[in-house]
């Protein structure tokens, strides 16, 4: 087993969202204009990802199971139960700041995404170190835009840069912390419904975030576009 890779691969995978915090130290003149373009950019990757990847990927775990129908219909109801988590995890954020509540719910939402990404990571390493250099790469393109889907909203919301680096990172751990995971049980994490259950699950909670969060705050659909486009180049690598 590739075990010290796997773990090397997630940590760098994972670290890559903290590049997403660049952004902060610019000097930027018209800060509500990036604040748009940026959530908006980032709503089209998480959209492009639950689409072009959760999604097939879902389907694809649980058809080694069940046949086409009921993977179709447990990816539904799983999709809908993280959709509906979503809208709970926004209600429990009590904040009257807008901005600084799409960036803790976008943490929650990515924590959730890059855990299963780093078992899924690690057990591609073991399985076959190709996959997994070219898994990493994908992952530390769109972890990026993650970054700067929580640090943008974060910051302009707060002003305090420690603050933001801190939530990154957290977030940005979450991935290794997958890895460790898959190395403490990976026998039973090496398991293909389980690991439709948790993309089908990210995929609504994704989703979610991506329409209701990012894009309702940045309301600027070029750049969603844009982020869709970017991240489907990316996930062809």
């Amino acid at each position: 087993m590739n075990i010290t890779l796997g773990f090397l691969l997630t940590i760098i995978s994972g670290l890559s969202t903290l590049i997403g915090i660049v952004p902060i130290f610019l000097n930027i003149k018209n800060i509500n204009r990036f604040i748009s373009f940026s959530l908006s950019f980032s709503s089209g990757v998480m959209f492009s990802i639950s689409l072009f990847d959760l999604f097939p990927e879902s389907i694809k775990s649980f058809s080694n199971n069940y046949n086409l129908m009921v993977s179709f219909f447990l990816f539904f109801f799983l999709f809908l139960a993280g959709f509906l988590l979503s809208q709970l995890i926004n209600k429990k954020v009590n904040t009257s700041n807008k901005l600084y509540k799409v960036g803790i719910v976008s943490m929650i939402a990515i924590i959730l995404h890059n855990i299963p990404e780093g078992i899924l990571t690690f057990i591609a390493t073991n399985l076959n170190v190709k996959f997994g250099l070219s898994l990493t790469l994908a992952i530390a393109m769109h972890n990026i835009p993650e970054g700067i889907a929580i640090s943008v909203p974060i910051y302009y919301s707060t002003g305090n840069k420690f603050k933001t680096f801190l939530y990154v990172l957290i977030s940005s751990l979450s991935e290794p912390l997958g890895a460790l995971l898959s190395f403490l049980f990976f026998k039973q994490l090496n398991n293909q419904l389980f690991l439709g259950i948790v993309f089908s699950l990210v995929c609504g909670i994704m989703i979610y975030i991506s329409l209701f969060e990012l894009l309702k705050e940045s309301k600027k659909y070029l750049f969603f576009t844009l982020g869709i486009i970017f991240m489907f180049c990316i996930l062809k690598i």
